[in-house]
């Protein structure tokens, strides 16, 4: 058995995942809704998103308490790159959707009612929501007030702790930090059942139904991963982007695209930046942050669904509501972690920008559940991957600044555990 854990473990997580994703597929076209496979996905789900606020809590507390935390250019950087690409994403989506207008059948309703009435009430929650409950906070997975109390905390360890208990802190971030690479060893296990799961409950008609306006999304979010993206890390470091953009679409895209997650995919993330030699101090702030305000995806959705509903009513949009339609968008989904429902229910809010009635706003809004699998999982992919990706970049631009060499992947001579 030690021969067979060893070896398991030595075997790359990618070529595991992989197996792990070929099994799913072929065990749901054999013997589909079986709940004993599923089980292994929710379960993978549950022990990250279980585990994730804890090791964010940990973290930050403990890079505060040993008075190491450098919110220096890198980190004000990544907050730019952040804001940045979703304002850029956001405005992909509007030149896409008059690219190719689309309309949609309208039928059935959803229930909208916990969406904001415009960007002033989604600020409104998140500030609210930043003051919560701590121990309430690490239970709802509310990185908002968990990186606020974290960072309140660490800076008062490291002001009046003994450095016996500051060694305690880091003693239990490193302990939660094992705990997560034990968790995602069985990724393998975890992707199974889910995709299994999804390919029993769906098939392939969810390709089907609504495919136009499935393609343009997802054909925005891979313009958006691919080549915008690329052009933001060749502008900030010029060197070749791809090596970093694939490497983060391999370890990290792939994952959270499965997991549908951006919360559960924050330890896959942490331990991808510690591997890509970042500095802890910064990614164990940037990575959780990011998981709120970085949400490229989430622009992506509201703009195209808002862009098709006022199509589908007969409304023409000019050019200056189409530029308010991507801040409004860029705004928005920086608030879509704390509203229930994420990016699809603040579509209602973005409809408004134009007149277009609640009715139809809500009409759009179950179109959205019905390509929601797909829809989810790229949106998750590229919101999740991202934070890496502006996070390393904005470690290796600090690198080229003080005259320390990039990375062997991105030609320089720093080795990192590739």
């Amino acid at each position: 058995m030690k021969k067979i854990i060893k070896k398991y473990n030595e075997t790359s997580l990618i070529l595991r995942i992989f197996i792990g994703l070929v099994l799913g597929v072929v065990l749901a076209l054999i013997i589909p809704g079986k709940a004993a496979i599923s089980i292994f996905g929710s379960v993978f789900v549950g022990a990250l998103k279980a585990i994730a606020p804890v090791l964010v809590f940990v973290l930050v507390i403990s890079s505060l308490a040993k008075g190491n935390t450098k919110f220096d250019s890198r980190f004000s950087y990544v907050i730019f790159l952040y804001l940045c690409s979703t304002l850029l994403a956001g405005v992909t989506a509007v030149v896409a959707s008059f690219m190719f207008p689309l309309t949609v059948k309208l039928a059935g309703t959803t229930d909208v009612s916990a969406a904001p009435s415009g960007i002033g009430e989604v600020l409104e929650n998140l500030l609210v929501s930043m003051v919560n409950n701590p121990i309430a906070s690490i239970s709802n997975a509310n990185y908002i007030s968990i990186l606020f109390w974290a960072v309140l905390l660490g800076i008062i360890f490291n002001k009046i702790a003994h450095d016996t208990t500051k060694q305690v802190i880091s003693d239990v971030a490193d302990a939660v930090s094992m705990l997560v690479g034990w968790i995602i060893s069985m990724a393998p296990f975890g992707i199974m059942g889910l995709i299994y799961d999804t390919i029993s409950e769906s098939g392939m008609s969810i390709f089907i139904d609504y495919g136009k306006l499935l393609l343009l999304l997802v054909g925005t979010m891979l313009f958006v991963a691919l080549i915008l993206n690329p052009v933001i890390i060749f502008l900030s470091l010029r060197v070749n982007p791809y090596p970093l953009v694939l490497r983060c679409i391999r370890e990290s895209a792939i994952m959270a695209f499965f997991m549908r997650s951006s919360a559960a995919n924050i330890p896959v993330n942490m331990k991808l930046c510690d591997r890509l030699g970042l500095d802890e101090d910064v990614y164990s702030v940037s990575i959780p942050l990011g998981a709120t305000i970085n949400m490229d995806g989430a622009a992506v959705v509201i703009t195209i669904m808002a862009m098709t509903a006022a199509n589908t009513v007969g409304v023409t949009i000019d050019i200056p509501s189409a530029i308010v339609l991507s801040l409004l968008s860029t705004l928005a989904a920086c608030g879509t972690s704390g509203v229930a429902g994420g990016s699809l229910l603040l579509i209602p809010m973005a409809c408004s920008l134009f007149g277009i009635g609640q009715d139809a706003a809500m009409q759009i809004v179950a179109v959205g559940y019905i390509i929601n699998v797909v829809q989810d999982s790229f949106e998750t992919a590229l919101n999740s991957s991202g934070d890496v990706i502006f996070t390393a970049t904005a470690e290796y631009r600090y690198w080229k600044k003080h005259g320390k060499s990039l990375p062997t992947f991105l030609g320089g001579e720093t080795k990192v555990d590739i």
